[in-house]
């Protein structure tokens, strides 16, 4: 992943769809199955059939364009009658329920402590080094309903928890198995100021007071996420979190959402994130094509992997300026270069 700074090195693990499908050794294709959008019978490792109706299409020519071979059975889009998501209802008591939020008298408080902090922060002088910034809420408490139901919209669609910090369940790693005293090389150190930051966060996310952020339904991407308002560069758009293991539990997982955690020395000790059963907004944000140029130059948000008090965390970070209404991307392959994303838009 191209980074500002030399010292950050992130691992982004996506993986391979695996091959079930009919296709030959060099993955060329094969002589009695094609796709039916593109009526071609090439690219026979990429080639997808319907487990119903037998008809053939490859991952990057449906809509939305599919990275890898789902789990379980697959239906084709004639079989399945794929709709629009079910909106998530807006109404104030079921999204605080679906997000857990804490009803609180600080919120106020907390918006002026945010304003006097920033004020604070832009007197620093110009040649000390530049530190995260806490994301600004929308102020228009209606708005940010709308945000948060466009995310709940989002995780009820994939069959997703919320949950806003990394999980540890029985059967995969325990929570003293994220030690980034352990790590291999290419995570940062965050400083207490900008743990700071990250805790001021996660506090306005539980009191409801989110990123301003809207998840969309595009028919090409699939969900995706864009800006509800400027944010600023260095802004900390969100922790990428879910169920951590075992990168060794996961070589053959199919799930296209495992990001690394852990880069150990041991490769038996190396951890992964895996955002299928819980996650946040992190899942939604959607990578850039790195093959092209263009590509390239849409990437507005970096993935980093920091050491915060002994423990591994990522996070999303704003790498420039967003306008209001600007989709987020970042480069999902860190220097494993493993997930193919030449088809993404």
């Amino acid at each position: 992943m191209a980074v500002a700074k030399s010292t950050t090195m992130v691992l982004r693990r996506r993986t391979r769809a695996p091959k079930r499908y009919s296709e030959d050794e060099d993955g060329l294709g094969c002589e009695d199955a094609y796709c039916e959008r593109c009526g071609s019978g090439d690219f026979g490792s990429k080639l997808l059939l319907c487990d119903k109706c037998d008809k053939g299409y490859h991952l990057f020519c449906l809509r939305p364009i599919l990275v890898s071979v789902p789990k379980g059975s697959w239906f084709c889009p004639s079989c399945t009658n794929i709709k629009q998501p079910q909106l998530f209802p807006l109404v104030q008591t079921k999204i605080v329920d679906f997000f857990r939020i804490r009803r609180s008298s600080e919120s106020m408080e907390n918006q002026s402590n945010i304003k006097k902090r920033k004020r604070a922060c832009s007197l620093a002088v110009s040649k000390r080094k530049r530190k995260l910034l806490a994301y600004n809420p929308t102020e228009d408490p209606q708005r940010r309903l709308e945000q948060m139901a466009s995310l709940a919209t989002a995780l009820k669609a994939s069959g997703t928890e919320y949950s806003d910090g990394l999980t540890y369940r029985p059967g995969m790693a325990l929570r003293s198995a994220n030690c980034a005293a352990l790590e291999k090389g290419g995570m940062q150190i965050l400083p207490k100021e900008d743990i700071e930051t990250l805790n001021l966060c996660k506090k306005m996310m539980e009191k409801g007071e989110c990123p301003p952020l809207m998840v969309v339904f595009d028919p090409v991407e699939g969900f995706t996420v864009q800006a509800d308002r400027y944010i600023k560069d260095l802004t900390i758009i969100t922790e990428y979190v879910g169920d951590v293991d075992y990168l060794k539990n996961r070589e053959n997982d199919d799930g296209d959402s495992m990001m690394t955690l852990l880069h150990a020395s041991n490769p038996s000790k190396s951890l992964v994130i895996c955002p299928d059963k819980r996650s946040n907004i992190a899942r939604f944000v959607n990578g850039i094509n790195n093959f092209s140029p263009d590509g390239r130059k849409k990437q507005n948000v970096k993935c980093v992997r920091y050491d915060v008090n002994g423990e591994c965390r990522v996070l999303l970070i704003a790498n420039r300026d967003i306008r209001k209404g600007e989709r987020l991307y970042y480069d999902y392959n860190g220097y494993e270069h493993e997930y193919p994303t030449e088809h993404f838009v």
